[in-house]
């Protein structure tokens, strides 16, 4: 049954999954959970298609343990025995994270489904939807058929993402940032700091210093010593002795 006669476990899961990140992400996550109540895994086995009711009694009624072979044997599963033991509970657990995950991609349910290993009424109403969408019957149930063409929706939306938010922002940072900060800086301070500093203190210091120190020291040293010493001595000794 869905995408996975005739192949192995590990083959299934890498099959089945959209990329090989979901793969690890849903069978690590799997991995503590895949025990069922009876009445949880008849919801599996009847949310895949086969023909069972949903009761809690215990998994050994011929009409269960049909349908739990059916299982075993679409997925080459050993054996097949129609009980319900680790293996066959693994596998149905992987089928529903897979149908989940592809829901949610495709249906994009609000809130979306819940990456667990249950087919609950949420799974039933968002797999309505989906029929409805396409104009199928609106049974709720997900069986083979409709599986694989979900399957293959999703491959298509999962490859989508990665080339759409490139361009928004690449272009956007760019072309603002650029034109603003190189004109504004670059005009005022060049023109203010030039002309006030250059006029002020060339003029001023020049014209002050330069002609008050020479005019005063030079003429009056020069007067006073010169004729005191030169008239006193030569006429008082050429007076006296003509007598």
């Amino acid at each position: 049954m869905w995408c996975g006669f005739g192949k192995s476990s590990a083959t299934f899961a890498v099959t089945c999954l959209i990329t090989a990140s979901v793969v690890v992400a849903d069978t690590g996550f799997a991995a503590p959970q895949r025990s069922y109540t009876p009445e949880q895994f008849r919801a599996v086995l009847r949310g895949f298609g086969y023909n069972v009711k949903v009761t809690n009694g215990a998994l050994t009624d011929e009409e269960t343990k049909k349908a739990i072979r059916e299982f075993q044997t679409g997925y080459k599963l050993k054996p097949v025995d129609g009980i319900a033991g680790p293996k066959t509970q693994a596998y149905a657990a992987n089928i529903v994270q897979i149908l989940h995950t592809n829901l949610n991609a495709v249906v994009k349910p609000n809130p979306p489904l819940p990456r667990d290993h249950f087919y609950g009424s949420r799974t039933e109403a968002v797999v309505k939807e989906y029929q409805k969408k396409y104009q199928l019957q609106e049974t709720g149930i997900a069986n083979l058929a409709l599986r694989q063409k979900l399957n293959e929706e999703a491959k298509t939306v999962f490859s989508q993402p990665t080339a759409t938010p490139s361009p928004t922002p690449t272009s956007k940072p760019t072309a603002k940032p650029t034109a603003k900060p190189t004109a504004k800086p670059t005009a005022k301070p060049t023109a203010k700091p030039m002309a006030t500093p250059t006029a002020t203190p060339t003029a001023t210091p020049t014209a002050t210093p330069t002609a008050t120190p020479t005019a005063t020291p030079t003429a009056t040293p020069m007067a006073t010593p010169t004729a005191t010493p030169m008239a006193t001595p030569m006429a008082t000794p050429m007076a006296t002795p003509t007598p």
